[in-house]
């Protein structure tokens, strides 16, 4: 599981057929404190991200093991949008009530 932000979409007019009715949506990863850090990801959305929101995503092969991805050619997926996230009992992350 890693932590990124959403920070853009991907459209494809000419793709798979196995990708149907999956959007692509851009990732900046980001370490624990929240600072960005290496490279862009291209993910499916498997639980309706939207941009700005962090989320956590998996890759390689765990990638493939929701609903929506399952036998379908994906290499990172996002499973869930972050609420919260804490580190060593101080709170890093809080989504704004208003999102």
């Amino acid at each position: 599981m890693l932590l990124a932000m959403v920070i853009g979409t991907v459209v494809a007019s000419a793709k798979s057929e196995r990708t149907d009715g999956l959007k692509m949506l851009i990732l900046q990863p980001l370490d624990l404190d929240g600072q960005t850090k290496g490279s862009y990801v291209v993910a499916f959305d498997a639980v309706g991200a939207g941009e700005g929101e962090i989320v956590l995503y998996a890759s390689g092969s765990s990638a493939r093991q929701t609903p929506a991805t399952d036998n379908r050619p994906a290499d990172a997926t996002i499973f869930a949008i972050v609420d919260t996230w804490e580190v060593g009992g101080l709170v890093k992350y809080e989504k704004s009530k208003g999102e």
